[in-house]
């Protein structure tokens, strides 16, 4: 009803799914699918507004999408994972296996991240090394704040 609620709703769409499903928190399935090709129809690309023709097609079709892109993404991180593991035994740095859980658990670390057992420059290095060998991306894109996951 509200144009300039539409982002909202796409949200709360995701909160009531996941509710419904009995899931802990929501995934941002049609979130994700705000930009897609689905909700735009005709020759000029015009974009479907809410209670519009076609509205609800074009919504259980971004659900479908959304759905397929968490799958291939959830396998994508699984063999990133599978790989992690592999690599874990020759990593020789102290703290290797606190830092390879924490990736394992989280969706990001710092690159300054450090523990009792590892310094930042010793992460810093480590980090780079997992890169070198293809287990971890850097996500940041930034030279003096640098973000590593899976």
């Amino acid at each position: 009803m509200r144009p300039d609620a539409e982002l909202m709703a796409f949200w709360l769409a995701d909160a009531v799914l996941a509710q419904k499903l009995r899931w802990p928190i929501p995934v941002p399935l049609l979130m994700g699918q705000v930009n897609a090709a689905c909700f735009k129809v005709g020759e000029p690309r015009r974009r479907i507004r809410p209670g519009g023709e076609g509205w609800g097609r074009a919504v259980l079709v971004a659900y479908a999408q959304a759905a397929a892109e968490a799958c291939d993404l959830g396998a994508d991180l699984g063999r990133r994972a599978d790989q992690l593991r592999a690599v874990a035994p020759r990593l020789r740095a102290k703290g290797s296996a606190e830092v390879v859980k924490l990736l394992l658990d989280d969706d990001a670390l710092p690159a300054s991240w450090s523990s009792a057992k590892l310094s930042a420059r010793g992460a810093r290095r480590l980090f780079e090394r997992l890169q070198e060998l293809g287990v971890v991306r850097e996500l940041s894109g930034r030279p003096t704040f640098r973000l590593y996951g899976l």
